[in-house]
């Protein structure tokens, strides 16, 4: 009866009696004894029983194992001495440290490339939408390697110090006059500039593209690591992780708000060498602050790759649909009878408390279905209804996953044209100057501000009124931040209007004389922007953590951060397909020239905003369809 030990514990480890006891006669002071008709591992008065509830003892005392999780040693992890808020606290702490060193960089990136490499307006924005997009797509690479193969702990780790190099490359270059183009006049229209090329080029891609290899391996893989030391089988641990959640995106802020202000200063005025290099050791000090955290940490153990689950259902159901299986068939691992419950594995009957059985398959995209039947085409493809319900979870996320992208993209123009329009403007409050790529300081202090006001007061209120958990559903947040960002473009093309105006009035067109305007204009549409990340970035993260199955948590996850770099894409896409729709043999497309005064950027902002209020048409399409997780699977 005990010759297995809670398989489900440790995912593809299957640990007997006769593992326990050559590990006792190899590991003293261990030793298994009999106590009884339950096995119990003795270890210098600390016993691990055996039986349906996994316990160490110690002493008098009794702690539960948290089952699928190990600690940073690869031993059981303990309720009481693993997990909870505290271990989820040196994420939030590394997070700040994390942030500041990515966005100090590229939020004044596009100033490097067009000051120092010599790109020009156009070129510079798709190079940066291009490596944040990266960056954050990246994060499903990692959010894929913590569920199958390794630890988020040591994801985290192994990118934390690939970023760490990437940044001691670029700031070597950022230093040495000899890694960069000549310096050359920009005002000086017949001045030709040299643009970075051959050697000097590749040392700044291949800095900046490992710089966006780490940072992905990290969003992948660190909310979810600290989402998972909080227990979700109980009020107060899921009370905790959406608190998680919310005070992650507030660290967000914390970190961006020193790289956006202390940090582009320092890059504007003593020089980007310094710059790089606060970043670099940003992340070299987050390192051990991470690993200070180890012995609180519970790390859940890999499962395997979710792709292997999510192809092993489709080609099921279209091998059985194919060959037209009888439908009636018994569900898999779907009990009708005494009888057959006996019939059980052992194993399923010690099914991890993290996976619920569900009694009925739902009828959401019954071709699936087919899936789990009894006859499998072949032993391999044989699926059980829990895979099959997995899978479904999967794809009803999608369509929200999609809906977001076009939010994301809104986002990308706080670090590319909106920093080219506020340098054209008059930057000073008093005698201080602002630099250009410190307007993201506007919404960072409106999340820091709303952030804590939000978990605090705006959700227990909501809490008290709709007598709901969590207040405010998952997919309301996000619909919030689609109709703000809708509002920021609007804001943003009228904006430019009146930018262009008084350039236009003031005979300031080809000039790069600051604007008699205060670029407190341009902030109006980073507050709006911002607050549309606060929403939307805390709900994807909660909401996929939330709706994901255990065993693609953190590829679920990556999704938000993946859903980031697609806005990037499309708007480095969207700015080719604009270029080339509107050049003409009359006129120029609507974002090139040599000056951003010769763009049509209020257009393109206009065409931004319809294309957002469409985008959130589809979206209410999709969340009043979407069925929560917590209506079918008990919570």
């Amino acid at each position: 009866m005990f010759g297995v030990v809670k398989p489900n514990l440790f995912r593809g480890i299957r640990l007997t009696t006769a593992d326990l006891k050559a590990r006792s006669a190899n590991q003293n002071p261990q030793r298994l004894v009999s106590g009884g008709s339950i096995p119990t591992l003795k270890s210098d008065g600390r016993s691990i029983r055996l039986s349906g509830e996994m316990e160490i003892e110690e002493g008098n005392n009794k702690l539960q194992i948290w089952e699928g999780y190990v600690d940073w040693r690869r031993r059981p992890a303990l309720r009481g001495k693993h997990g909870g808020m505290l271990a989820a606290s040196f994420v939030l702490v590394v997070e700040v440290l994390e942030n500041l060193a990515y966005l100090a960089n590229a939020s004044n990136l596009v100033m490097y490339l067009s000051k120092f490499m010599h790109f020009s307006p156009s070129r510079s924005a798709n190079t940066v939408t291009n490596f944040m997009g990266t960056a954050f797509l990246l994060a499903l690479l990692g959010g894929f390697l913590s569920d199958a193969f390794f630890t988020s702990y040591h994801i985290y780790l192994s990118s934390a110090l690939i970023e760490l190099l990437g940044l001691v490359i670029l700031t070597i270059q950022a230093r040495s006059s000899s890694l960069k183009p000549p310096r050359c006049d920009l005002a000086n229209a017949s001045t030709l500039c040299e643009e970075v090329a051959c050697s000097k080029a590749a040392m700044l891609f291949i800095g900046l593209y490992m710089v966006a290899l780490g940072v992905g391996g990290i969003k992948g893989s660190l909310p979810v690591h600290g989402a998972e030391q909080l227990d979700k089988n109980t009020a107060r641990g899921r009370k905790q992780r959406s608190t998680f959640f919310n005070y992650f995106v507030f660290c967000l802020a914390c970190g961006a708000l020193v790289a956006v202000t202390f940090v582009v200063w320092i890059e504007d005025n003593k020089g980007w060498q310094w710059g790089f290099g606060i970043s670099t050791a940003a992340i070299l000090v987050s390192i051990p602050i991470f690993l200070a955290g180890s012995p609180a940490y519970r790390n859940k153990i890999p499962t395997g790759s979710p792709f292997t689950t999510i192809a092993k259902v489709l080609m099921a159901a279209t091998t059985a649909s194919c060959i037209g299986r009888n439908m009636s068939n018994a569900v898999v691992s779907m009990p009708t009878s005494p009888s057959s419950t006996t019939q059980t594995t052992e194993a399923n009957q010690m099914e991890d408390q993290s996976k619920v059985l569900v009694p009925t398959m739902t009828a959401g995209l019954r071709f699936l279905n087919r899936a789990a039947t009894k006859n499998a085409f072949h032993p391999t493809l044989e699926c059980t209804a829990e895979q099959v319900e997995e899978v479904k979870m999967v794809f009803r996320v999608l369509p929200i996953i999609a809906c977001t992208i076009m939010l994301n993209c809104c986002l990308a123009q706080l670090s590319t044209f909106s920093v080219q329009q506020a340098a054209t403007m008059n930057t000073k409050i008093g005698s201080l100057r602002v630099p250009p790529a410190s307007l993201p300081v506007f919404p960072v202090l409106f999340i820091m501000i709303i952030a804590p006001l939000y978990d605090h007061v705006i959700i227990p209120f909501a809490r008290r009124v709709t007598r709901t958990e969590t207040g405010i559903t998952h997919l309301q947040r996000i619909g919030i931040g689609l109709v703000l960002s809708i509002v920021a473009m609007a804001l943003a093309a009228l904006v430019e209007v009146k930018r262009k105006r008084v350039a236009t009035d003031s005979g300031l067109l080809e000039s790069d004389k600051p604007l008699r305007i205060t670029f407190f204009w341009v902030a109006l549409q980073y507050w709006f922007l911002g607050s549309a990340d606060l929403f939307s970035l805390a709900g994807l993260l909660e909401f996929f953590f939330t709706e994901a199955p255990a065993s693609m948590r953190s590829l679920a996850t990556a999704l938000s951060w993946a859903s980031l770099a697609m806005g990037y894409y499309l708007s480095s896409v969207l700015v080719s397909i604009v270029n080339s729709a509107t050049s003409t043999s009359k006129h120029k497309a609507w974002l090139s020239g040599d000056h951003l005064n010769d763009y049509h950027l209020e257009w393109f902002y206009w065409l931004m905003c319809a294309l957002s209020g469409v985008n959130f048409l589809h979206y209410l399409f999709w969340a009043r369809w979407y069925k929560y997780r917590s209506t079918r699977l008990a919570y």
